[in-house]
């Protein structure tokens, strides 16, 4: 993939790799790879050796990061949303990232296809059921669930808050900065290129280092939560179509089993491997989606929808707002998560989206990378989330409602028809996505820990996809989600800081170019 000449006035703005140390067929960063590597690996041993003290650990620093930097995530959050729009609509939105005659690599369904399985698949999964109905159960913002309707508004616009605008914008941010330093500067495809007019060379030593140290360590914790997720929805559903168990070891053979699946995606590469599963996914998500709507209340499901809209821009303020909230628990427990597993996730999603970007203008990717995949979340939720509510309050059925999370999913498609053909097709679904985001994610490690390399050996690659597996399994057993959880929330809370400078340096990138 050719990228334009630098027009930056550093001169060492393209050493990619120059510091590599490339022995016993590895080519590694080898400050960012030992570094990240041994104390990954060392987390994983200690917690297995030390499950229960490991649990408990994870548990209280949850709890104290979630009340003392609350107000921190939410504004971190909003404002990442009005920089991405700023930017978009402001003069830079013309460039073109690698270039005035840069040509896209990928067509458009391609890279929303992308786009979508990289960044949010196993999520909506798991949680295109469960959030609509637990928040209108449980309602936010100080509404009482006796009020239905308004109860069912918020509970529909607080579901869609957590995975629309300000989702994408953190992932917009990263994604734009690499790939405009990549593309129009010739830096090497790491965060700490980024960087550059802020730090200048001082981005090929300790902090470059630090930089994409922290990256690894966000990436691989926010992996982890989503494989985690993945396996218990996997979990839940192999228990709903054959009567198999719920417990740790079955999550931990699914890990293994999908892991083991994702390395023969990670040898194949990111056109054979990451490409074609993503593509095969979006026509299975869609005909899933297709199915529900049909079979399902459709003429309520489209009133659903147009209400989606119109509550989720109306309830968007208060749900962005952190000052004197009467729904703490709902704010901690359900958005703080949220915004630092998002921050947690970017590095792992916006070097992907960087990745498959060439050729895109400014305005383009932001339109698209926010937008876009905010309109699908919001068709999924109304979708799915709107059945499983008719459900609840047209026909009294409370299967939802009172299962566990994982099993929402299938609850819900148990009163529809072929129930067990689409449970299977769900089964698959999650399956697939949890086999992109392990071989995604691994290739984004990689990339990071080799440089910024693109075309590192394949078996670092392989060595990234089992370590982000292993740490997935690790956190199941000691603690579970509330463990992968509590790492997540903890790696993205040094990030935010690295985002917010790296706005500030993407900002003066843009304003040399327009020169």
């Amino acid at each position: 993939m050719a990228v334009n000449e630098s027009r930056s006035s550093g001169g060492d703005i393209h050493r990619s790799g120059q510091d590599n140390v490339q022995k016993y067929g590895l080519d590694v960063q080898p400050h960012v790879f030992l570094i990240s590597a041994v104390m990954i690996v060392s987390i994983v041993v200690g917690t297995l050796l030390f499950q229960d003290a490991a649990a408990i650990l994870f548990g209280e620093m949850r709890n104290w990061i979630t009340e003392k930097f609350d107000s921190f995530y939410i504004i971190v959050a909003n404002f990442f949303v009005l920089y991405c729009i700023a930017v978009a609509f402001s003069k830079y939105g013309s460039v073109r990232l690698g270039g005035a005659d840069a040509e896209p690599q990928y067509g458009y369904p391609a890279w929303l296809a992308m786009l979508f399985a990289a960044g949010v698949g196993i999520g909506l999964m798991f949680f295109g059921v469960l959030e609509p109905v637990t928040h209108t159960v449980n309602t936010p913002l100080g509404v009482p669930p006796s009020d239905v309707e308004t109860a069912r508004s918020v509970g529909m616009s607080a579901a869609i808050f957590h995975w629309g605008l300000h989702a994408w914008a953190v992932y917009a941010v990263v994604g734009l900065s690499l790939a405009f330093f990549c593309f129009n500067r010739g830096a090497p495809l790491t965060l700490r290129s980024a960087f550059y007019p802020l730090v200048g060379k001082y981005v090929w030593g300790w902090f470059g280092h630090i930089v994409d140290t922290t990256a690894v360590f966000a990436t691989l914790f926010g992996l982890a939560v989503s494989l985690g997720f993945g396996a218990e929805q996997i979990a839940g559903g192999l228990n709903y179509l054959i009567d198999t168990p719920i417990n740790n070891t079955v999550k931990v053979i699914i890990i293994l089993v999908i892991t083991a699946i994702a390395l023969v995606s990670v040898v194949a590469g990111l056109d054979k491997g990451v490409k074609r599963l993503s593509e095969l996914n979006m026509v299975l998500a869609a005909l899933l989606l297709l199915f529900v709507i049909l079979a399902g209340p459709t003429q309520a499901l489209a009133k659903q929808l147009f209400n989606s809209v119109v509550d989720y821009v109306y309830y968007l303020p208060a749900l962005s707002n952190w000052i004197e909230r009467p729904d703490m628990a709902f704010l901690h427990d359900w958005t703080v998560f949220y915004w630092a597993w998002w921050i947690s996730w970017s590095p792992f999603v916006g070097m992907f989206i960087a990745r498959v970007s060439y050729g895109r203008t400014v305005r383009e990717f932001v339109v698209w990378v926010l937008i876009i995949p905010t309109v699908i979340g919001i068709v999924w939720m109304s979708a799915f989330g709107g059945t499983a509510l008719d459900q609840l309050f047209g026909e009294g059925y409370t299967g939802v409602r009172d299962s566990v999370a994982e099993l929402a999913l299938f609850r819900m498609l148990e009163l529809l028809p072929m129930t067990e053909v689409t449970s299977a097709l769900g089964v698959a679904l999650i399956a697939i996505f949890f086999v992109t985001s392990a071989d995604s994610g691994s290739l984004v490690v990689d990339t990071i820990t080799a440089g910024g390399k693109m075309n590192a050996p394949t078996k670092q690659r392989v060595f990234w996809c089992i370590l982000a597996g292993s740490v997935a399994m690790a956190l199941m057993l000691g603690g579970g989600m509330t463990s992968l959880q509590a790492l997540t929330i903890s790696a993205g809370l040094p990030f935010a800081i690295v985002l917010l400078l790296l706005c500030a340096s993407l900002f003066i990138g843009l304003r040399e170019e327009m020169r």
